[in-house]
């Protein structure tokens, strides 16, 4: 093989995206609440980039809207490439030259950066609390007991060691360091039972049967039965075997029954009410409004997305003849500011519609409910609106639909489906709707098996596979059929 340098000429394709094409890509997948958060970062790099505030002293007449609507059309003509066209660039100028009164500098003032710093702090005046916390509760609660200090360290040391569900993950003595002694150890156990007897009741258990069986007081009904199904039949419980643990403890069905009732009022996750749960806000993108005449028309709740302008201050920085090195930073800056312009508004365009190509197909839904729902696909949607399928897909990523039946992510209205028995193509959300329906119409004493639940769906014209209704159900957190069976309907047999 012979090795050479020399120089060779090939032709060669292939693509290369844009930064402007990336940062569009990039702006049309961020939902409402993301693209304001990113219009107040470019707000804050970018210097030539201003907000258009609503003027109460706006002219009313029409001669006078429709010459602020040529200058703002003129303004959205402008357009600086990454080389910087000196013609786009003067034609800048001139803008200012022609309307000097139109563009004035509208930087923030004192007063109103005062009135602003006020908000903010009475803002931050009246923000809630945060919760208590388990940990912090738990070491409240020592103050009541009279305990050593060593003792009182080692207490919250396991207190502090507690996962969220109020569980012990680990083992007392790996609390403690390598140079402890037996005095450590008896200590750290002494510390486990202080811990274990506060509330709330059930808490620094180290497996759900010590958690159960800690919350057991001598008041509770059917004490001795409890105590033994925790601790001997747990797991067959969860199997639902009740006739095994009949036949192995000597209780009855109902007494089995009976036991379970009162063992679902105990807490296995003891801790968990401590656990700050808080629902995410969510703002929807598109709303959609009846049409009169019928359909449904969608519009995008970009209300509170800023109307964006390039600066007239340094258009008369410009003017006043800047040297060139300000010159080349300006026209960087207003290429950015023209590009982020461009970008929200070919977001505006797409999202609408993408949107109406979704609720046109999904109109049934909106009419009659869930269960109407249609077989969707992005790249049918891709192929009505015109765009390539990652557009939709970017279009529809973490958006949100209001509708008149609920507030729904975009990509619900995305589902396959199978073909029933007469030809016709039926969406997976309707099959798991017709499976819980016909699980909960069930004989609980003989439910269905899941071969009997395809017979079932197959004579709704809905022909799938039994896997299919086994991934289903298990999806649907829906129990087998013997975990399902009621057997105090049957007593046992």
């Amino acid at each position: 093989m012979r090795l050479s340098f020399g120089q060779e000429l090939r032709l060669a394709q292939k693509q290369v995206l844009a930064p402007r094409m990336i940062q569009s890509m990039e702006i049309l997948q961020l939902p409402i609440l993301a693209l304001q958060e990113r219009i107040d970062q470019e707000l804050q790099e970018n210097p030539v980039l201003e907000l258009q505030e609503v003027d109460p002293d706006l002219p009313n007449d029409l001669e006078d809207r429709e010459l602020s609507d040529s200058k703002s059309d003129q303004e959205r003509e402008l357009v600086i490439d990454g080389g910087g066209s000196e013609d786009d660039f003067e034609r800048l100028l001139r803008m200012d030259e022609e309307w000097p009164d139109h563009f004035e500098n509208s930087r923030p003032s004192s007063n109103r950066i005062a009135e602003e710093a006020d908000r903010k702090h009475d803002a931050m005046a009246n923000m809630a609390a945060p919760p208590q916390t388990l940990q912090d509760y738990l070491h409240d609660q020592l103050t009541w007991f009279e305990l050593s200090a060593e003792l009182r360290a080692m207490a919250d040391r396991i207190i502090y060691n507690l996962d969220s569900n109020g569980y012990l993950q680990t083992s007392p003595e790996d609390l403690l360091g390598p140079d402890s002694t037996e005095a450590d150890r008896a200590l750290i156990y002494q510390a486990l039972a202080v811990v274990q007897g506060l509330d709330p009741p059930g808490v620094a258990a180290r497996d759900l049967r010590e958690c159960l069986l800690l919350q057991l007081k001598p008041k509770t009904p059917f004490l001795e039965q409890l105590r033994t199904l925790i601790s001997d039949h747990l797991e067959d419980l969860e199997q639902n075997r009740i006739p095994a643990i009949s036949k192995k403890t000597g209780y009855s069905i109902e007494t089995i029954q009976e036991a379970v009732a009162e063992l679902r009022r105990l807490n296995p996750k003891p801790g968990a009410e401590f656990s700050e749960s808080v629902a995410p806000t969510v703002t929807p993108d598109v709303i959609v409004e009846p049409r009169e005449g019928g359909g449904y028309q969608v519009r995008l709740e970009d209300g509170r997305t800023p109307t964006l302008f390039i600066s007239p201050y340094y258009r008369k920085l410009l003017r006043s003849g800047a040297n060139a090195e300000t010159r080349e930073y300006i026209k960087r800056k207003v290429n950015s500011a023209q590009w982020l312009i461009d970008s929200i508004e070919q977001r505006r365009n797409t999202l609408t519609r993408v949107a109406q190509a979704i609720v046109d197909h999904q109109a049934e839904f909106l009419d009659e409910g869930p269960e109407a729902i249609e077989p969707l696909k992005m790249q049918q949607i891709a192929d009505r609106v015109g765009v390539h399928v990652t557009t939709v897909s970017r279009a529809v990523d973490d958006k949100w639909i209001q509708t008149p039946r609920g507030i729904f992510p975009l990509k619900r209205f995305f589902c396959g489906g199978t073909v029933s028995a007469d030809g016709e193509e039926v969406a997976w959300d309707t099959v798991r709707l017709k499976l819980q329906e016909i699980v909960d119409g069930e004989d609980k004493s003989r439910p269905l098996s899941d071969d009997q639940l395809v017979t079932e769906l197959g004579k709704h014209g809905i022909t799938v596979a039994r896997r299919t209704v086994t991934k289903y159900r298990k999806a649907m957190n829906i129990p087998s059929s013997r975990q399902r069976r009621d057997w105090s309907a049957n007593n046992g047999k």
